[in-house]
């Protein structure tokens, strides 16, 4: 039933935001509104089912954290990639240490607060 449920939630928001995005200049954004927004909805709903919404709250603030450090990510490599025409293997192995620096800083800093 899960994975009913899972095939069923992610192709219509799939299709959603596919639909939104086809409709943003540039195209490139087709993919990025495309994927990760309908898997994050996806888990949000199943998560509140499984888990109830307390949990699922506190998981929903990493994903906007995770988010986060994906923009400063994509910021830094495309930067990189267009405006100093840097090779694309070596900008994302560094924007990719540069994503997990963030993505733990902020995790940590995270916990912190909550403790």
């Amino acid at each position: 039933m899960d994975i009913l449920l899972r095939v069923i939630v992610g192709g219509v928001v799939v299709s959603a935001f596919a639909t939104i995005a086809d409709m943003l200049k540039p195209k490139s954004f087709a993919g990025l509104f495309g994927a990760a927004p309908s898997v994050a909805l996806a888990s949000v709903i199943l998560a509140v089912r499984e888990h109830g919404a307390s949990y699922t709250s506190i998981e929903a603030r990493f994903m906007i954290l995770g988010a986060a450090a994906f923009f400063i990510y994509a910021s830094v490599a495309s930067r990189l990639m267009f405006h100093r025409k840097w090779p694309a293997l070596p900008v994302t192995g560094l924007a990719l240490l540069l994503w997990l620096g963030t993505a733990l800083g902020l995790w940590f800093s995270f916990h912190r607060l909550m403790s």
